[in-house]
């Protein structure tokens, strides 16, 4: 088993805590009996929770907030080299550890399952963590999104298996050595990293050079870049390879996927047995990620027809085609998609559960550099909504690009025969709503950023 706290990591100071991988990790320690502490930009519930745990958090970033007695400094790749704590960390020579490093030390002692892709890892870890904790199995997990309230992105367990969200944006999913390996798909994105897909290529190919000798890489069959990415991995032979999807070829087959509303029912074809499960978050690439958590479950030992009950017990994770609420006969649902591929797979599951309802979309772009490469993308994939409203570009940790605006994305869209219109103004968004929506419609908040707190405003205005 992995030792209570790090060696080094008992007295943590993370800049950022408030991150949703900073906060997994720092709450992580703090159930381990780590003195945690850290400071982050604003107030948030996310920082309440962590100080429910014994955490201290601060709001606002300056170096006296770091205690003299810190045994490290956690940071993500969002913090800037001038932050105030950390400069204040380089002049004491105490130890700059990144998450990344951080989360490979909690895992060691245990049997880790490292969740890749460009799309799906939140569902997939979420799925993953809901079924194993149901069978009595007590894993320890880090995600990058909440369950079921604030705080809920990470746990420490009592049992052997810690389950994990791996990050290639930063290709900080390096640093992990995992028994079991799921890439979901391979995909150009985080643009100011990656500079083309052969680079991509080559940092997934590093990731799956991490697996344990004897483990296992769980891939889909389906998907292009995933399928490229077998191809170059198939000299190794010291881990086995695992293909899922609805491919003929792949080991775990997907026969079917049934929409039953807002959830699904897939049947799969495992070891030459059939084998139908209830899925209860809508659309069919939720049913495939269902089918990843299972194909790894097995690949650790667990019974497959135990595993694909506990998956039902997955009802979704914050911010994942959450429903928020119901007013006026409007439904309010929130969705994290920001990538054209996400937003696609995520407007078709609703299209797929409205049963003919009209869907309308207030949508932010998040980050200068995707709309840049990917804006037009975006705009092709707002056509598949009935109306939309776009919102200035959500900048995260991006300085302006000259001349990118969410105008490339309007265009697009129009250009796509779609109904679309521009709102600089987030404060007007509720009204805009209120005058576009009727009883029956779906309205979808949809982006990575800020958006998620218009749904309870929308629902508000509605019902007013």
């Amino acid at each position: 088993m992995a030792p209570a706290v790090p060696t080094t990591m008992d007295r943590p100071h993370f800049i950022g805590i408030g991150g949703a991988g900073m906060s997994g990790i720092a709450k992580i320690l703090a159930q381990r009996g780590a003195a945690v502490a850290g400071s982050d930009a604003k107030e948030s519930a996310t920082a309440e929770a962590l100080r429910e745990l014994g955490a201290t958090v601060h709001i606002g970033h300056a170096a006296g907030h770091l205690a003299e007695d810190a045994s490290c400094v956690v940071v993500s790749s969002a913090i800037r080299a001038d932050n105030p704590e950390l400069a204040a960390a380089a002049e004491r020579g105490i130890p700059v550890v990144h998450r990344s490093d951080a989360l490979a030390r909690l895992m060691d002692g245990l049997r880790p399952i490292a969740v890749a892709g460009t799309h799906g890892k939140t569902t997939t870890t979420s799925m993953l963590a809901v079924s194993l904790d149901a069978l009595g199995l007590g894993p320890s997990y880090a995600i990058g999104g909440d369950l079921d309230g604030p705080g809920s992105n990470a746990r420490h367990g009592g049992g052997e298996i810690f389950v994990a969200e791996a990050d290639e944006s930063d290709r900080s999913f390096h640093k992990y050595a995992p028994e079991v390996a799921i890439i979901l798909n391979v995909e150009l994105d985080h643009h100011a990293n990656y500079a083309s897909m052969e680079e991509i290529y080559d940092s997934f190919e590093t990731f799956v050079g991490r697996i344990r000798p004897g483990g296992t890489l769980v891939v889909s069959a389906d998907q292009a870049g995933a399928r490229e990415l077998t191809e170059r991995i198939s000299g190794r032979h010291d881990i086995e390879v695992v293909t899922y999807g609805e491919a003929e070829e792949a080991d775990v087959r997907v026969l079917k996927v049934n929409p039953r509303g807002l959830a699904s029912e897939v049947t799969v074809l495992l070891g030459g047995k059939m084998l139908t499960f209830a899925v209860s978050v809508p659309g069919r690439h939720y049913a495939l990620n269902a089918v990843a958590a299972l194909a790894a479950g097995v690949a650790l030992g667990i019974p497959v027809h135990n595993l694909a009950s506990a998956l039902g017990k997955y009802t979704g994770v914050k911010r994942r085609l959450q429903l928020k609420g119901e007013a006026a006969g409007v439904q309010v649902i929130d969705s994290y998609a920001h990538h054209p591929t996400e937003m696609t797979a995520d407007l078709e599951a609703i299209r797929g559960a409205a049963a003919g309802s009209r869907v309308l979309v207030v949508f932010q772009p998040h980050l200068f550099s995707r709309t840049q490469e990917l804006g037009t993308e975006m705009g092709q994939a707002l056509a598949l909504a009935d109306a939309s409203v776009v919102l200035d570009i959500y900048p995260a940790r991006e300085d302006p690009v000259p001349g990118i605006t969410s105008a490339l994305i309007i265009d697009a869209a129009k250009d796509s025969g779609a109904e679309v219109r521009g709102e600089h103004d987030m404060a007007a968004i509720p009204d805009v709503v209120a005058g576009m929506a009727r009883s029956g419609d779906l309205v979808l908040t949809m982006g990575a950023g800020d958006v998620t707190d218009l749904g309870p405003k929308i629902l508000a205005r509605l019902e007013s």
